[in-house]
C-alpha cells in the first residue's frame, strides 16, 4: 500500500463521517446561502474541528465564493481541501539537522507513546539515519522493557537503567553514548505525568539543562502524543502540555479508529502548535510524517458526483 492510500484508509472513518455528512448537506442546497455556511459550521464543529476553527474555515470560505464568483453548492468541497491545506500547512517537518539531534516525547500514559517512538525509530533508520533510544521513562512499570522490544523491533541501540532511576541521568548516559557512537538522533521517553505538572515540569526542565549543557548547539524537538479518538480532551490535553513543557510538534496517533480527524485542524489553528506525525495503523510503517495537501486530499476524496 503507498502513502496516500495509507493515509486514506487511516482517514476513512473521519472522510465517511464527517466530510460525508458535508458532502451530503451540500448536495441538498440548491444555492450558497448563509443557511450553507451556518449548517457547515455546525458540522465541522460536530467533528471535533473546534468552534474557532470552523468559524475561520467558514469566513474564508465567503470571502473565497464571493472573489471567485461560486454558484454551485458543489464547488464548495474543493475550496474546503484547499482552505484545510493551507490552514496546516508550516512548521511540520522534524528539526533534527544537527548530529547528534535530540528529539523528547511527551504525553499521558495509553496515548501510544512508547509505540510512537519505537515507529519513529523505524521511519528516521528508514531514512539512513543512525538512532538511539533513550529509556528515560523510569517511573512506569514495563516502560523500559517495552521500548527494548522496540528497540529490537526498529534495530536501534537502547541507553536504560533500572525502574526509578533518575531520568536525567539516563539522558545523560544516553548524550553520551550518542557521542561515541556517532548518532545522528537520540529519542527519548519521557514519563508523561499530566496531574502533576510541578513534577513534570521539573522533570522535564533538569532534563533540558542537561540537553543545554552536554549538547547546547544541538537540534531538539519536544513531541506531544496524543490519542487522536479522544476529539476535543486531545486539545485540552496539548493546551495543558504546552503550557508547562512548551512543545515544539504534535503527534497524532490512532486516526485510523476513529472519525475525530478534524482535531488536526483545531491543534494547528487554536495552539499554533504543528502535526509533526500522525499514526495510521498498528504497523511499524503505519506512523506517516504530516503532509498538509495529502492529508487534506485523503480527508475530502470522496465522491463528488
Amino acid at each position: 500500500m503507498g502513502l496516500f492510500a495509507k493515509i486514506k484508509e487511516g482517514l476513512k472513518k473521519t472522510r465517511e463521517s464527517v466530510v460525508g455528512q458535508i458532502d451530503s448537506m451540500l448536495k441538498s442546497f440548491t444555492k450558497i446561502d448563509e443557511e450553507l455556511f451556518e449548517e457547515l459550521e455546525e458540522l465541522l464543529v460536530m467533528g471535533d474541528v473546534g468552534i474557532n476553527t470552523s468559524q475561520k474555515i467558514c469566513e474564508e470560505l465567503r470571502k473565497r465564493v464571493k472573489k471567485q464568483g461560486i454558484t454551485n453548492p458543489k464547488d464548495v468541497h474543493d475550496l474546503l481541501e484547499e482552505i484545510v491545506a493551507e490552514m496546516l500547512e508550516g512548521g511540520q517537518e522534524l528539526n533534527i539537522s544537527t548530529k547528534p539531534s535530540i528529539i523528547l516525547v511527551i504525553g499521558v500514559n495509553g496515548v501510544g507513546k512508547t509505540t510512537t517512538i519505537g515507529k519513529l525509530a523505524n521511519d528516521l533508520r528508514r531514512k539512513h539515519k543512525k538512532v538511539l533510544l533513550s529509556a528515560a521513562d523510569t517511573f512506569r512499570a514495563a516502560a523500559i522493557e517495552q521500548l527494548e522490544v522496540w528497540a529490537e523491533r526498529s534495530k536501534c541501540d537502547i541507553i536504560k537503567q533500572k525502574e526509578g532511576s533518575d531520568p536525567a541521568a539516563v539522558v545523560f548516559d544516553s548524550i553520551q553514548a550518542a557521542k561515541a557512537r556517532k548518532a545522528d538522533v537520540i529519542i527519548c521517553d519521557t514519563a508523561g505525568r499530566l496531574h502533576n505538572k510541578k513534577h513534570l515540569m521539573d522533570e522535564l526542565n533538569k532534563i533540558s539543562r542537561i540537553i543545554d549543557r552536554e549538547l547546547p548547539d544541538a537540534d531538539k524537538e519536544v513531541l506531544l502524543v496524543l490519542d487522536a479518538t479522544t476529539g476535543q480532551n486531545a486539545v485540552n490535553q496539548a493546551r495543558e502540555f504546552k503550557n508547562a513543557a512548551g512543545i515544539t510538534g504534535i503527534v497524532l496517533t490512532k486516526l485510523d479508529g476513529t472519525a475525530k480527524g478534524g482535531v488536526v485542524l483545531a491543534i494547528k489553528e487554536e495552539l499554533d502548535v504543528p502535526v509533526k506525525y500522525i499514526g495510521v495503523g498498528e504497523q511499524i510503517d503505519d506512523l506517516q510524517p504530516f503532509d498538509p495537501a495529502e492529508f487534506a486530499k485523503a480527508m475530502f476524496d470522496v465522491d463528488k458526483e
